[in-house]
């Protein structure tokens, strides 16, 4: 690989799209499409050549004789150097030379020129770390294993590259300067403004500030969306209910709905004109007024966003709780409340600890709830959208507001760890478990369907409401059906060469399936290594490297837009206006779910699996794919559905990285919602919304169940199902 990049493949991007993947690199006349080697010996780049001593620097250490740790050093050396001169060529020298000028000062000026790094770039800085990986393994760090050091290293590479960065480069505009003010004058504005810190809605009647705001509606938010989430996890698994798969897939409904269709439902039954108003009125003579604008709509609007979130992380956790460890407490005569207690509730404090942490910094970063139903009642992440759009464009406030978010969702971090302390949660052991799952206690089976139940109806009922506008002409005006909307968006005709798709949303579909398709199997394997890495290694920084890990989930969307257009427009990474930078957008957007599922699954399982592995013999990554996966099924499921549907449906981390060539749908839908156009708006979104309950079912049918008991209830006595 190293050879490769270095020799055969262009080194930066190849501008016109013309041999991109043209193995001739090392012959090319033009410097800019020539690979690594070529532009040091015929071009003249001197800045090549560290690189290439850095190659060779290698060779001491691929050779199998001699002592390990000499070879191990050799290797590091090799790969930090390499490593090292990548990033520093890549930063220095950019479209016009130099990119300070004070080196040209230094060294003279740079008639040369770079565009950003391509495939020989990026295969060589591959392979460099892999021979840190290497080197750092035969040295004895991450225990001698070189699969570990390379996915720790690896992991740590690509939240540095497309999390760090791009949040402190938008962190970094906060020490621009408006015009006219001084530094202090800019802090106090930006820090210590009223409209951020306020506690007026205290005492004299008047607003919150956007901080306070926003933390209490995290934390109401949070906490519904866990109790909810809990009570369907009980009611699907642990109550044999008849309609356990239909609720289930009702549940996770609102995750796969893009993000107005909810708000716009909510305004039909509780907006001034919605039909709770009016029946309200005509019973009772009493106008409700807007209540759904504010705090109580957003609250309203964010549970019916998050619960689904909340109950993926926790189903798996409820589906690994051990039956015996149940049954071993009814058998000492606890009654069964005293067992829900004592013993299964317990064994869930890391599902429901994980489940509200996600939810609340989910809360945090949402736009689309309060910018549609906020009314005056103000946020951080609105706040933080009208400073990067509105007339002034004043970056550095965007990125002061977004600090505050991170320290919020730092401290929601930290107080979860201490919570969970290091208690062991532990409930899956190498025997087979011949268990029966235990039947809820009365009282929680009843509040658990007091809870669930009613809500999946206003669930349904809001769908309904909402969707209907895809089915009449105009909402609101003529209510005759009709399915012209869904003509215009998904037209179909047949020509004397075939189907025409002539439809207007048939592109921004194409484009989305396929984006997502690739972004969601990456995002949940991506995410369910580091949860493998962050629970069951030890290494250096790994709770920096946990907490960097939300660092993308925690910051609006629209801020990340905003981050990645201004880190990846120019060299070294010069990926706006690609594909790329959407399915970058997606993995390290949605990857904190996938992560925290993981770690609570995960921590319900004994390191003796691990270990009785390790002792046949077995690799760690035969280890991880034989053992630990099949057993973390529930947390793949949570991780590829989260992914893929939020892929399908995010609108505010990509409606800034969106070109021409590459329209998302959920882009398309806001664009003719914004222009009045709801009918095409609602047609589009149940279009996606079949396609995504689709997608969904095949997830399901591929990954399957995971069985841990060796008995099913209903088998006969004697007989055992099979493990």
């Amino acid at each position: 690989m190293l050879a490769a990049g270095l020799v055969v493949w262009p080194w930066h991007m190849v501008q016109d799209g013309s041999g991109l993947l043209r193995p001739d690199a090392l012959f090319e006349a033009d410097a800019d499409s020539a690979s690594a080697l070529a532009q040091a010996t015929r071009h003249g780049r001197f800045w090549f050549w560290p690189i290439l001593a850095a190659a060779l620097m290698a060779l001491p250490g691929l050779f199998p004789a001699g002592d390990r740790r000499r070879r191990g050093a050799w290797l590091v050396g090799a790969g930090a150097a390499g490593l090292a001169a990548i990033l520093l060529q890549g930063w220095l020298i950019g479209i016009r030379g130099w990119t300070y000028p004070v080196l040209g000062e230094w060294f003279g000026p740079l008639e040369a020129r770079q565009f950003g790094m391509g495939w020989g770039g990026t295969m060589a800085g591959l392979a460099f770390g892999a021979l840190l990986a290497q080197g750092l393994a035969l040295r004895g760090a991450f225990g001698g294993d070189r699969f570990v050091a390379g996915a720790v290293l690896g992991l740590a590479a690509c939240i540095l590259l497309f999390t760090v960065w791009p949040v402190l480069t938008i962190f970094g505009q906060t020490f621009t300067l408006p015009a006219g003010l001084s530094a202090s004058q800019a802090m106090a504005e930006r820090v210590f403004s009223p409209k951020i810190w306020s506690l007026a809605c205290l005492g004299s009647g008047g607003s919150c500030g956007v901080a306070w705001n926003t933390l209490a509606l995290g934390i109401s938010t949070a906490t519904a969306c866990t109790l909810l989430g809990l009570c369907f996890a009980l009611v699907v698994t642990r109550t044999g209910f008849r309609f356990g798969r239909a609720l289930r897939l009702l549940t996770i409904l609102p995750i796969i709905t893009p993000p107005f269709v909810i708000g716009l439902g909510l305004i039909l039954i509780f907006g001034r004109a919605g039909l709770v108003n009016q029946i309200v009125a005509a019973v009772s003579g009493l106008d409700l007024g807007r209540w759904i604008y504010g705090m109580n709509g957003v609250w309203l609007a964010q549970v019916f966003s998050f619960t689904p979130t909340a109950f993926l992380v926790l189903i798996g956790v409820v589906q690994g709780l051990s039956p015996t460890l149940e049954e071993a407490s009814q058998t000492l005569r606890a009654r069964p409340m005293q067992t829900f207690r004592s013993v299964t509730l317990p064994l869930m404090r890391p599902g429901l600890a994980n489940a509200w942490l996600v939810v609340f910094v989910e809360s945090l970063a949402d736009f689309g709830n309060p910018i549609l139903l906020g009314g005056s009642f103000g946020v951080l992440s609105t706040e933080i959208f009208f400073a990067v759009v509105g007339a002034q464009a004043d970056f550095g406030r965007a990125g002061m507001l977004a600090m505050i978010l991170l320290v919020f969702a730092l401290v929601a971090f930290l107080a979860q760890r201490r919570i969970l302390g290091r208690a062991s949660y532990v409930s899956m052991t190498g025997k087979g478990d011949a268990g029966l799952p235990t039947a809820l206690p009365a009282g929680i089976r009843r509040l658990a369907f007091a809870i669930a139940l009613p809500w999946a109806l206003l669930t349904i009922i809001v769908y309904c409401l909402a969707l209907a506008g895809g089915f009449v002409k105009v909402w609101g005006r003529d209510w005759t059906p009709t399915l012209s909307h869904f003509g215009r968006a998904f037209a179909i005709e047949q020509t004397p060469n075939g189907l025409l798709f002539t439809g207007g949303a048939w592109s921004s579909l194409v484009t989305t399936l396929q984006l997502a398709l690739v972004a969601a199997p990456l995002t949940a394997g991506l995410g369910l290594l580091a949860a493998w890495l962050l629970s069951r290694q030890s290494f250096r920084g790994r709770t920096l490297l946990e907490f960097a890990l939300m660092l993308t989930f925690c910051v609006p969307g629209t801020v990340i837009g905003v981050a990645y257009i201004l880190t990846f427009n120019l060299p070294p990474v010069e990926i706006t206006g690609t594909a790329i930078i959407l399915v970058i957008c997606f993995i390290f957007r949605n990857l904190p779910v996938g992560v925290r599922s993981g770690m609570a699954a995960m921590s319900q399982l004994d390191r003796s699996l691990d270990e009785a592995s390790a002792t046949l013999r077995a690799s760690t990554v035969q280890t991880l794919f034989r053992v630990v996966l099949p057993l973390l099924k529930p947390a793949i499921v949570t991780a590829l559905v989260y992914s893929f549907v939020r892929a399908m449906t995010t609108v505010s981390a990509v409606i800034f990285l969106t070109s021409a060539q590459y329209e998302m749908a959920t882009v398309f839908i806001i664009n003719r919602a914004i222009n009045g156009d709801y009918g095409i708006a609602i047609a589009y979104s149940s279009v996606l919304i079949v396609l995504m309950v689709t997608a969904i079912g095949l997830i399901q049918l591929v990954i399957g169940e995971r069985r841990l008991g060796r008995r099913r209830a209903g088998d006969e006595a004697g007989e055992t199902a099979p493990a």
